[in-house]
């Protein structure tokens, strides 16, 4: 075997079977070595920032970790953005970025680059192999790294000459080291504070979908507080059986109101919320100057030990019926476009177990309201802003979830960032449904222009904030890459177009234009 051989089989022997790829030359005799075992599922993205959102989207929803192929600093700085949104979900991600030859190193060749250093910017563990003798066990320990504290991004850069050269064997990953735990004194205290007057717990990660919600919830009803949850988050359970929380806004005047009463804030699974930018005259932190913050369980740590702990000393009873969000479909609208039209028909017409990956930025919050009351569903965010993040997104929770319907609400202009996933979604025959809301701009600009105190765009700013002139045509864009596509004006043509989406397998997008 060489080195990229017991790479191969490292990966499969510590249980991962599936690589988001962007090959290039230095990858070559690792393509070579994944020929030889079909098993590993390979999936090629057209562009790096594709592999690396998919393989976000693809941990959001297994629990388990992927690889992404990655070829040189070059490449790697092409999935730079999503790698960044996978490290605010706390996906486990595995890079193999290819680098040159050790010994061809010493030349200043054109894609030559600081592999180690753009790594060490995004990623929690980095190392480059230095022989093809270490290659299994680089690669065993860089799986565990991206297992570990919950979900990692761990990259291992491989010089050419390590993949081809002679190794001996593969190797297998070593589980993850035992996450922290709060101390009883820690519990004790949490559990004090959530019994206060003015007190909130707020939760984030995987105690937001899964037995763990539930739990969540039956702690904040047995504490008699309530349960908040931050605006853009990895994964959230709703619709009919979803626990009742309350969702931050997006907006820091609009999350200040909803803080104000709040004087202790006990965290769990979650960071402490702060605005999402800073604005002249604004605070940054949304809750009252007064509020206390308790930091009882910090994402990298167990939280699903710590909320069993919770509802164990709290003796916390059982959920009812009226603790939980209720089925209630509404009927399908019709006459011009709005987003609540749209919000209204996806509730009524979208199937139990859909994911829905939110990229419509402007236009989601109308859809996410008219959705409370839908079938059971999981809903994606872009966790860390870095747009792009959607279509990629929705190629990783397919793969993960093959018999769930996906659907991605999705801007039309993010959407531009990473349109080379429709090819993927149509080559791999993927169940997605993307709904383009061709509104024809950055309209999330205006109001950050606004925000800023700045006076109403001029000429310069509107050109920036727009995109028209020329208009994108989505269908055609969509037909390019093997993806049927419709454009709709109103909303029975909207109605129709998603129901038929609905009851067909395989990619389909809808540019809604409004």
């Amino acid at each position: 075997m060489n080195g990229a051989e017991t790479l191969v089989k490292t990966l499969l022997a510590s249980g991962i079977d599936t690589c988001f790829a962007n090959p290039g030359t230095s990858e070559m005799h690792f393509v070579t070595a994944l020929d030889a075992h079909p098993e590993l599922r390979c999936i090629l993205c057209l562009f790096e920032g594709g592999a690396s959102g998919a393989a976000d989207g693809y941990y959001r929803m297994s629990g388990k970790v992927a690889a992404t192929l990655l070829h040189l600093a070059p490449g790697f700085g092409n999935a730079f953005a999503n790698l960044h949104n996978a490290r605010k979900a706390q996906s486990g991600v595995f890079n193999i970025m290819g680098e040159h030859a050790s010994y061809h190193l010493q030349y200043e060749s054109p894609l030559k680059g600081d592999t180690a250093g753009i790594s060490q910017a995004i990623s929690h563990w980095t190392r480059t192999s230095e022989t093809a003798a270490t290659v299994a066990a680089d690669g065993a320990a860089a799986i565990t790294a991206a297992r570990a504290n919950g979900g990692q991004i761990a990259t291992l850069i491989l010089p050419a000459n390590t993949a081809w050269e002679d190794a001996v064997a593969p190797a297998v990953a070593a589980p993850p080291a035992a996450l922290r735990r709060p101390s009883a004194n820690q519990i004790a205290a949490a559990i004090r504070a959530l019994r206060l007057p003015g007190a909130a717990l707020m939760i984030d990660g995987t105690a937001l979908h899964g037995e763990l919600a539930t739990l969540a919830a039956r702690i904040a009803k047995a504490a008699g507080c309530p349960l908040i949850q931050p605006c853009l988050v990895a994964r959230m359970a709703r619709g009919a059986g979803a626990a009742r929380r309350t969702r931050m806004a997006y907006r820091i005047e609009e999350n200040l109101p909803l803080m104000a009463d709040i004087s202790n804030l006990v965290l769990c699974g979650a960071a402490r919320p702060a605005g999402f930018f800073a604005y002249p005259g604004m605070p940054s932190l949304p809750e009252s100057p007064d509020c206390r913050i308790t930091e009882l369980c910090t994402p990298t740590m167990d939280y699903a030990w710590t909320l069993r702990a919770l509802v164990d000393a709290l003796n916390a009873p059982h959920l009812t019926s009226d603790d939980l969000y209720p089925l209630h479909l509404p009927e399908i609208p019709h006459g011009p476009i709005t987003l609540d039209a749209i919000g209204q028909t996806i509730a009524a017409l979208m199937p139990a177990g859909t994911i829905v990956v939110d990229e419509a930025i402007s236009s989601s919050a109308p859809i996410f309201a008219a959705t409370t009351h839908a079938r059971a569903h999981d809903w994606l965010c872009v966790t860390g802003g870095a747009i792009g993040y959607g279509l990629p997104n929705a190629v990783g929770a397919a793969v993960a979830c093959p018999n769930r319907k996906v659907l991605a609400l999705q801007g039309d202009g993010s959407a531009m960032y990473t349109l080379q996933s429709l090819w993927t979604m149509a080559r791999e025959r993927l169940d997605t449904t993307i709904i383009i809301f061709a509104n024809k701009g950055y309209q999330i600009l205006h109001y950050e222009l606004a925000a800023m105190g700045a006076p109403k765009p001029g000429r310069n700013a509107a050109h920036m904030f727009d995109i028209i002139d020329p208009t994108l045509d989505w269908t055609a864009l969509a037909h390019g890459h093997g993806v049927p596509a419709t454009r709709v004006t109103d909303m029975t043509g909207f109605a129709a177009a998603f129901d038929a989406a609905m009851g067909e397998r395989g990619p389909r997008l809808i540019e809604v234009v409004c």
